[in-house]
């Protein structure tokens, strides 16, 4: 877990994933005075979310569940803005926050995920984006326990994602989203 100081920023973004941990801190951030609006970024349909729908049930949104978790901590909706596009990992993720930073000519992001995530978050940045605008890491308060990660399956899997992730950019990105 590594985390960076935090400035001044155009913009807080909330990585999808642990909610409500991730917009909880994008909150506290936000009121700090630290940037002026918050994006959420949302997730593709999975297969099991497409199952269901045929079944004709709906799964709630993961990005609906960030608003409503800002809005219940006082954070105005005209300071949240939703990303455009869906994505399916966090490659896609950097890479749609980069462009959509790009266009509207912002400078500097705040990045909120989760502890184990911000080494692979960074590394993704680094290498999928232009440089053009500087992002900090910060993560959040989560159940997740960086020194008994073994003893929770949800903690296990989540070194290993990390850790595959991680190897993958390193060696350029061999194994590809269906999408790239």
């Amino acid at each position: 877990m590594t985390a960076d100081s935090l400035e001044r920023a155009d913009a807080i973004v909330v990585l999808g994933g642990e909610v409500p941990f991730r917009a909880m801190e994008a909150a506290k951030i936000y009121h700090q005075g630290l940037a002026p609006t918050i994006w959420i970024t949302q997730g593709a349909l999975h297969e099991d979310d497409i199952e269901l729908a045929h079944l004709g049930i709906n799964r709630t949104p993961e990005y609906i569940y960030n608003e409503e978790v800002l809005n219940q901590l006082g954070v105005p909706s005209t300071a949240v803005r939703l990303l455009p596009q869906a994505v399916r990992n966090t490659a896609e993720e950097v890479q749609c926050i980069a462009r959509t930073a790009a266009a509207g000519h912002i400078r500097t992001l705040i990045l909120v995920t989760s502890n184990y995530h911000t080494r692979r978050v960074k590394i993704l940045w680094h290498a999928l984006t232009s440089g053009k605008v500087q992002a900090t890491v910060r993560y959040c308060s989560d159940p997740f326990d960086p020194l008994h990660w073994w003893r929770r399956t949800s903690d296990a899997m989540a070194v290993s994602r990390e850790f595959f992730g991680i190897v993958n950019a390193w060696a350029g990105f061999p194994i590809k989203s269906e999408t790239w």
